[in-house]
């Protein structure tokens, strides 16, 4: 979920406190934001050769996907009237349904969160549904939904308003926009996903699922987590282009009112220009129709492209790395990290990460600013461990050249493992190999 870097400024606060963050309130605004087509970095980097031995302790997270033949769907043989709630004309249509059921997880743990990931294609006004179900202690639990989804608004030719939805909660469990969170007392000890794919009724205008998954978690309630020991990415920052959300402050703010909030869109969007995977310029005509003097209309593109209409925000966490894997070739997931030594992981194999932090004004020496929630690109690391990071919100300066900046790893870690849970959005080319996960617990 991703926030303004400034409390008062911003929309309001939309989502809810979540238990495995260690009691920190996220309160959330930032967006998505699409990428120019940069040119693409060097060719990809080797997999470590072994999987690497880290210390899970108690900070338990796994995360499971599926893909390709894993994710045969069966017939089109439901039928669901669906009336969009962000539907000005409040009309009913019809769909098609056909269900994808994915196998039980039995994670080892009992999970306290849950955040789903997919990648998919929704051509013409097809749609799909995100939903888990679970046990609690031998009980089957309701279906919570996870997400309503599709890569374009109706007006862009797309089905639905794309959306999570609220008030889910019952004694077991709730969702917190994108987020399963049990209640107080209980937890999951398996869980299973089920995606329903919308066509309309009478058309061949059907979603593709690419890949499904979700990252389960059982964190401790610790405020604060010692320095990780440094990993194999000391020295190494990776080429990522520098996006300031202050730049877009005023525009269209209809979605999530305009830059200042759209930290996660902006952080995105770098991560999409690193890999050369940005919308080409006659995709953002329109913005930069309505902003003849946009220099960076690929992220008032992503941020308009992961807008959920509930949340009302840019910021849900699985709608831009969905958005991501739109991109041609690429794909993008949502999981939690445990450390800065996990993060380096990526870094050395070339993978910058999102990553959700949040904190008080001088807690992070050299911000200049303080969030109740907030996302940014850690793009790399110093040869001491330092943390160098694409910060969108620039020291709240209107300027791509103040994005880049080095923060102590300790203080990063500590506004980021313990406020968040350690949340990353992994986006990546499909052709370039992820690191060897812990073997341990492995949460990609």
């Amino acid at each position: 979920m991703s926030r303004s870097p400034v409390p008062s400024a911003g929309s309001p606060s939309r989502r809810l406190v979540l238990g495995s963050a260690a009691g920190a309130t996220l309160v959330g605004i930032a967006g998505a934001g699409a990428a120019t087509a940069a040119s693409a970095p060097t060719a990809p980097a080797a997999a470590p050769v072994s999987s690497p031995h880290y210390d899970t302790g108690d900070r338990h997270i796994s995360y499971r996907e599926w893909s390709g033949r894993e994710l045969h769907v069966g017939p089109y043989s439901g039928h669901r009237d669906y009336v969009d709630p962000f539907d000005a004309t409040a009309t009913s249509r019809s769909y098609d349904v056909a269900t994808w059921v994915s196998p039980v997880v039995r994670p080892g743990f009992g999970l306290t969160e849950l955040v789903a990931s997919w990648n998919a294609d929704t051509p013409g006004r097809s749609w799909v549904e995100v939903s888990v179900r679970g046990r609690s202690n031998g009980v089957a639990t309701k279906e919570y939904v996870l997400g309503r989804w599709c890569r374009y608004d109706p007006d862009q030719g797309g089905g639905i308003h794309r959306t999570s939805v609220n008030k889910q909660g019952d004694t077991v469990a709730t969702v917190y926009t994108d987020t399963l969170a049990t209640r107080s007392g209980y937890v999951l000890d398996e869980w299973q996903l089920v995606v329903r794919l919308m066509r309309p009724a009478g058309t061949r205008e059907a979603p593709r699922l690419r890949s499904v998954g979700a990252m389960a978690s059982a964190l401790p309630d610790a405020p604060r987590v010692p320095r990780s020991p440094d990993g194999r990415a000391r020295g190494r920052v990776l080429d990522v282009p520098t996006f300031s959300q202050e730049k877009h402050i005023g525009h269209f703010p209809q979605w999530d009112n305009g830059g200042e909030a759209w930290c996660s869109p902006t952080s995105t969007s770098m991560v999409l220009a690193y890999w050369g995977a940005g919308p080409r310029r006659d995709e953002t005509a329109w913005v930069t129709d309505a902003l003849p003097d946009e220099t960076d209309p690929q992220v008032d593109f992503a941020a308009r492209n992961v807008y959920d209409y509930t949340y009302d925000g840019a910021g849900n966490w699985p709608f831009n790395p969905a958005y991501a894997a739109t991109r041609p070739g690429m794909r993008g997931f949502v999981t939690r990290l445990r450390s800065l030594t996990e993060a380096e992981e990526f870094i050395a194999a070339g993978i910058p990460l999102v990553t959700s932090v949040s904190f008080e004004k001088g807690e992070l020496e050299g911000a200049g600013y303080g969030t109740n929630g907030h996302l940014m690109v850690i793009v790399g690391f110093t040869r001491e461990g330092d943390v160098v990071c694409n910060d969108p919100a620039s020291h709240l300066i209107h300027d791509n050249s103040q994005v880049r900046v080095v923060y102590d790893r300790e203080q990063f870690e500590n506004v980021w493992v313990p406020h968040s849970g350690g949340i990353v959005y992994v986006i990546h080319p499909e052709r370039h190999r992820l690191p060897r996960p812990p073997r341990n617990e492995p949460n990609w």
